[in-house]
This record gives C-alpha cells, structure tokens and sequence, in this order.
C-alpha cells in the first residue's frame, strides 16, 4: 500500500486538556460496531462499562451514538477535559472516531491518503501557518490494496487532473484571486468533459449559505452575522486553504462525478478566510460546524450545485477577476 500524507501530518500531535476547544464536546459520537463488540466483553462489575451502557442511545440516522451530557458534552468527557473511558481501558478501545480525530483516510485502491482537517485547533494552526505550499511525503508498506468499484479510468483521470490544479493553485506568479479564478474556469471545463452539472434554482443569499442548522459553537453565528466582503489577501496561508480542500476532497469525485463542487470549496474557504476572520481559528470553527455535521454538511453539499450565490460565473466575479 502506497501511503500518501502532507508534510506537516508528521507535526500533529493531540494536546488534550489544553486544547482550546475540545473535540469531546458539540459533537455526537457514533460507537461503532468494533468498539461495541468490545464494551460487551468487559466485566459488568467494571465502572465504565456500567457508565457506556448507560449512555447508549440511537440518533435520528439509527446510527448507535453516546448521549450527550449537558453543555453538549461527550458523557466520558471529565472535568479536566480528559477522557475517563480512554483513562479506564486504552485508547485503542475508544471509538474509532474518536481514534482517528481529526485524521481523515481514504483508500482507493493500492493507495491510501491521510491527512488531519481543519476541525482541530492544533490541526488548524498546523494548516494555516505552514511556512510553505502543500507537499507530500510518501511511503510504502506491506498492507495489501483494499478491493473497491471505483472507475479506474474516471480516477487516473482526476488524478491527473489534481497535479495540474495544484500547479495553478501555488503558481505565485500570478496573485491569488487570478489563481482561483483560473482553478474555477478549469474545474468547469474538467466537469463538463466527466458529466453534466446544473447550476444554480435557489437564489439563497452569500451569507445565509453558512447559517447552518445545527450550531455546534455560537461563536460561529457570530461570525457569519458580520461577514464583509474584500479582496482576497495573497498569503500563503489562503493558498494552503485551497490546497486543503482539493486534498481532502477532489478525489472523491470518482464516486460522485461532482468535480465542480469539490472545487468551490476550495474557493469559497479562501472566502470563508477573508470574510470572516482571516485566521486559523476561522477555518476551525467552519470546519467543526460544517464538515463534522452531517446535517450541515448535507445542507452544504446541496446549496453548492444550487446556491445561484455560489455557481461558478458568482464565485469569479467574488473574486474580482475581470
């Protein structure tokens, strides 16, 4: 198995209770299936196992989850914001969320990529104050491939295409605004050539497209509310937003075909960047309302195929191009 990860992944490390904003708290957690199968094991004498039975719930998915405690927080979630059950049976026997947090990893093949998101304060900063443009470190294991239906053809293709929207994305020659608008005109062209992509129905304004649902941080509601529009700053910190996105989620367009969208969110978190706060902790608090909500990130994936706000021809006369 080829293993594909950006350089700075090395650097995370989990700083638990001094984190700035816990990922044990906001959240539901699912306990999956493994982990389950675990908590059956233990004795029924032993205090956490009586405490998990407890708190074993199912949400509106039917998915098996931890009720929260009140404040929105993890039930095993002590009052040094450390995890009791990590403390009573091993980190390995935590859910596999929780394991993985905020590390995301996607197979395709004979080839695995991981990378950390932006949900994590630390994994923010880590992101944002890169002191250079996205690059990668690659190894190679005995693991074997994992067996998967993806379109080998679809996906070498989006593979190829991926290089040449990094090329465009740190080309620092040009300013970044001029960068995405070029990344934009790409992608239209890249999707048309895969599959059809209808734009536009819902005349849902900028702003209300990031009014989620369900708020996890009010502090996010805050910043939306006082969101101003100006142009994009030339840093390498917004050029690293939009290479995190195509990373994270460009390759996934050989399941969808939606190549279009995964690009835009690479746009629009530039502009998510500039509008809302211009710091690492902006792109943190999006990331945790958004991309570790399924409501939200439901909502989100929809408005940015039928948002008029954010079809491809609004996002580049945002970004000031002509």
């Amino acid at each position: 198995m080829i293993i594909v990860a950006p350089k700075y992944y090395k650097n995370f490390k989990c700083i638990a209770g001094d984190c700035p904003d816990s990922c044990c708290q906001g959240w539901e957690v699912d306990a999956d299936d493994e982990s389950l199968e675990y908590y059956k094991t233990l004795p029924d004498s032993l205090e956490i196992k009586q405490r998990i039975n407890s708190v074993l719930d199912k949400d509106e998915f039917d998915n098996i989850i931890f009720r929260l405690a009140p404040k929105k927080r993890c039930p095993f979630l002590n009052d040094e914001n450390l995890c009791d059950m990590h403390i009573a049976i091993g980190g390995e026997h935590t859910p596999i969320t929780c394991r993985n947090f905020p590390r995301f990893i996607y197979d395709f093949g004979g080839t695995r990529e991981i990378g950390i998101s932006f949900s994590c304060p630390v994994a923010a900063d880590l992101i944002y104050h890169s002191e250079e443009s996205l690059s990668f470190d690659t190894e190679i294991n005995s693991e074997l491939p994992t067996l998967n239906d993806i379109d080998a053809e679809l996906f070498i293709k989006l593979k190829q295409a991926r290089t040449k929207v990094f090329q465009i994305i740190q080309n620092s020659e040009k300013p970044l605004d001029k960068r995405l608008c070029d990344l934009l005109q790409f992608a239209v062209e890249l999707q048309n050539s895969i599959e059809k992509y209808d734009e536009g129905g819902n005349d849902i304004p900028f702003n209300e497209v990031f009014c989620n649902p369900e708020l996890i941080n009010p502090e996010w509601k805050e910043k939306v509310s006082n969101i101003k529009r100006k142009k994009i700053e030339n840093t390498l910190s917004n050029e690293n937003i939009a290479s995190y996105f195509i990373y994270k989620y460009f390759l996934l367009a050989v399941y969808d075909k939606d190549v279009l969208s995964k690009v835009k969110m690479a746009v629009i978190g530039v502009l998510i960047n500039t509008y809302m706060g211009e710091n690492a902790w902006t792109m943190h608090l999006w990331s945790k309302e958004t991309e570790h909500s399924q409501y939200n990130m439901d909502r989100y994936k929809k408005l940015l195929k039928e948002a008029d706000a954010l079809t491809a021809e609004n996002l580049i006369e945002l970004l000031n191009c002509d």
